[in-house]
């Protein structure tokens, strides 16, 4: 029996030997049981959990599963990941990132991480799972924030002689009830909630960027300020300008091969996604988006 080593001597022999015309077609024949680099590739799109009706947020439960398949190839030594989101549940955003490093570590694995339109607040924590981060010039990144918002209806309330009852067992039971007056004590304790949720969000950025930051005590890298890509390069919260096919091509040659890795669309998803239907509830759950991202969340 011929071994495989004395069968690739032969080849190549057999292609010296050839001519030109059939040496370039051969050549080509042998690349082809080249081994080629496999980059399986992610992308986590929406809001970080809630998003609407008919569409799922980001959020582990639901993602956990692909982002799992992507790090079980076992020839990739690189895992890509693609982030388009404004942010939402601080909580969710946490489990994303902790479970992307756990399986990073586990297999031994680079993760890369690519910002689309936006990567903020929840987002930007995310991408920071990323051993290294890119994103377009015109990326929307940062935002490294918590906020709490919502109105005061008091006295809109009184116009039209409605009164609130609210009953409670527990007297902060009711906080920052919209209908009541705020009391101080209840901003404070907000407050400080906030801070702590910061300062969680902090330790991330910084653990993750390190060194790569620059200057992050004087300037407003923590203020919950966003910048374009190209200004975020410059702060170090990125590593580089590009989209992912540019990056992973320049990294890994012009035949790297991309594995996309896509959820599976539910049938009603499927059916309202081409559908007039489907656009109004793109638009509704992009306000839905907006309104998650103020209410409480990073």
């Amino acid at each position: 029996m011929i071994s495989t080593k004395s069968s690739v001597k032969y080849i190549y022999i057999f292609i010296l030997s050839a001519d030109i015309r059939n040496k370039t077609n051969l050549i080509r024949m042998f690349s082809f049981f080249k081994k080629k680099t496999i980059i399986p590739h992610v992308r986590l799109t929406g809001v970080i959990g809630s998003a609407g009706r008919f569409r799922q947020g980001i959020d582990l439960s639901g993602q956990q599963e692909i982002i799992k398949k992507a790090f079980s190839f076992k020839k990739a030594k690189n895992v890509a990941i693609s982030i388009n989101s404004p942010g939402g549940s601080p909580v969710q955003s946490h489990l994303i990132y902790d479970y992307i490093r756990q399986l990073a570590a586990k297999n031994k694995k680079k993760v890369i991480v690519f910002a689309e339109d936006v990567a903020a607040s929840g987002g930007y924590l995310i991408a920071c799972a990323g051993d290294e981060i890119f994103a377009n010039s015109s990326s929307i990144v940062g935002s490294i924030g918590v906020i709490s918002a919502s109105f005061g209806f008091q006295d809109a309330i009184k116009r039209i002689g409605i009164q609130r009852r609210v009953y409670t067992a527990g007297k902060n039971k009711s906080t920052l009830d919209p209908f009541k007056e705020e009391k101080e004590e209840d901003i404070q304790r907000i407050k400080k909630l906030q801070l702590e949720l910061h300062s969680d969000f902090i330790n991330v950025v910084k653990k993750s960027r390190g060194s790569k930051l620059k200057d992050p005590e004087k300037n407003n890298t923590f203020t919950g300020e966003f910048w374009s890509g190209s200004t975020s390069l410059k702060l170090g919260l990125i590593d580089g300008i590009g989209n992912a096919e540019q990056i992973l091509r320049e990294k890994f040659g012009e035949d790297v091969v991309i594995k996309k890795l896509e959820r599976t669309k539910g049938f009603i998803a499927k059916k309202l996604s081409g559908s007039l239907d489907g656009q109004i509830d793109s638009i509704a759950s992009a306000l839905e988006e907006r309104a998650l991202w103020q209410k409480f969340g990073l």
